[in-house]
């Protein structure tokens, strides 16, 4: 003989999925003396931007610029003087000579100053603040326009 079970069906539930609650991000050890050495060296603009999601290369970068290309200068020596005193050996150091826009590179946390008119045409906090853009969808219906093979008449 055969025997059939038959289990009543749990009611459904028309709801949808939970999100994942994003972790509040915190300032790292590095990221705080970092804004600290900026600060002291009284840079102006400071912006911390949190790019873990965006790429691989670093967790934070920091934008701010420098009233002169002097002054540019001498917040990325004070930068990377107070990183070194704290351990933190930068990969690389990026555009010291002219003094319009330096990088420094220490690993998790890439430091970006620069003179305000070069900061306002590279925008790029702009760049690195941007949503993912679209793709965008063919429209299948929507003829193809031809690319004209007639010479014109003169």
């Amino acid at each position: 003989m055969l025997h059939v079970v038959v289990k009543e069906a749990e009611p459904t539930r028309m709801t949808t999925p939970a999100r994942p609650r994003r972790v509040p991000r915190r300032n790292s050890v590095l990221e705080r003396l970092l804004l600290a050495a900026l600060d002291e060296m009284k840079a102006v603009n400071i912006k911390l931007l949190d790019v873990r999601e965006l790429t691989d290369i670093a967790d934070a970068m920091i934008v701010a610029s420098g009233t002169s290309d002097r002054h540019v200068r001498a917040i990325a020596q004070r930068v990377v003087e107070k990183a070194r005193e704290a351990g933190q050996r930068p990969l690389g150091i990026e555009g010291e000579r002219d003094g319009e826009w330096v990088l420094v590179d220490l690993q998790d946390v890439l430091l970006h100053v620069m003179l305000p008119r070069v900061r306002e045409f590279y925008s790029i906090e702009q760049l690195w603040e941007a949503p993912a853009a679209k793709p965008r969808r063919a429209s299948s219906s929507a003829p193809r326009r031809r690319a004209s093979t007639r010479a014109a008449a003169p």
